[in-house]
């Protein structure tokens, strides 16, 4: 990582040796980092060296303590920050299990020894499902980049066969405006617009291939239904729980006061109580269409729709095929 024997990047060398061995709880002497930079790179170093240059790296506004022993207490991220970001990581479906292994061993190296120690496990764990797609995180970088350029991207969208392999869905690439991804049930998705159509559209970036970010200046927002003025995330997130396309609606639907903690988790507080008799309540909450009909399904025993009729319809068509074929 740096070059030894050159005394120039001697307090470099120190400000990682206080990186890697130190931390709130735990100091080192002048004499432990003369060891260290011996140990660890070869370097020749005097405990007035140590000293100077520790002081020179205060000066250049690095929080070190000198109170018995020399100790970095702040650093681009704490232990608690460095364990969230690991377990995103470690938890996100979105990408291979080698880049989420390169990408823990990245954050973990932020870290000191000390709390490195106590994460160790996390590369024990047992393989989780997560994406087939080698070029995800190709994608990411490249889809970032198109949004900072306002440029459109085509890419190939995937389907999962029976052979537990990706194939597209056409021959043909899809034209996209990309205006933001985001992270959703452990994914990441992309919201957009599907250049010859004229409302938002949804893809999931794990089940995009050959991405590529094209010459043609992007689609304006104001000419997509639904973003004429603009994107507001908390409450597009909110109306499309499962990041479905299409129109979002008002639905009245019926459930108990237990139910609150659901569905401030999936609608956020955007909702009006409508009525409040006992223990049950009738909310009005804006949602995607489709959406809200796999959600009512998944809550089925707790949750009535009651409007639009349409959809209070499609449910009931539901539940009757899902009973018959229990019942067979």
């Amino acid at each position: 990582m740096f070059g030894t024997g050159n005394k120039k990047m001697l307090n470099m060398l120190i400000l990682e040796i206080l990186r890697q061995y130190s931390d709130e709880d735990h100091a080192l002497t002048q004499q432990d980092i003369v060891k260290l930079l011996d140990k660890n790179y070869g370097m020749d170093c005097d405990r007035r060296s140590v000293k100077s240059n520790i002081l020179s790296l205060k000066e250049m506004g690095y929080d070190i303590s000198m109170e018995k022993g020399y100790r970095l207490l702040s650093r681009e991220f704490d232990d608690a920050e460095l364990r969230i970001l690991i377990d995103s990581v470690l938890f996100s479906k979105s990408i291979s299990t080698r880049q989420a292994k390169v990408l823990i061993q990245k954050l973990r190296g932020l870290a000191s020894n000390y709390f490195n120690a106590k994460v160790g496990h996390v590369s024990n764990l047992p393989e989780l499902k997560r994406t087939e797609n080698k070029q995800a995180m190709y994608s990411l970088d490249a889809i970032n980049d198109a949004i900072a350029g306002k440029k459109k991207i085509s890419f190939l969208y995937n389907y999962m066969g029976t052979d537990f392999r990706l194939h597209p869905k056409r021959d043909d690439a899809y034209i996209v405006n990309p205006y933001q991804i985001v992270a959703n049930n452990g994914r990441f998705y992309l919201i957009g617009n599907v250049d010859k159509y004229d409302n938002v559209a949804h893809f999931r970036i794990d089940r995009m291939t050959d991405v590529k970010m094209l010459e043609e200046k992007v689609k304006p927002m104001k000419q997509v239904k639904g973003l004429e003025k603009g994107l507001d995330l908390p409450r597009h997130m909110a109306e499309h729980v499962y990041m479905f396309s299409g129109d979002s609606v008002l639905v009245d639907l019926r459930t108990t006061t237990d139910m609150m903690s659901e569905l401030v988790d999936w609608f956020g507080t955007d909702f009006r109580i409508l009525e409040r008799n006992n223990d049950q309540i009738v909310i009005r909450v804006k949602c995607n269409y489709s959406a809200m009909r796999y959600w009512a399904l998944q809550y089925g025993p707790s949750v009535e729709v009651l409007r639009p009729e349409s959809l209070r319809g499609e449910i009931c068509q539901d539940i009757e095929k899902m009973a018959k074929k229990y019942r067979t």
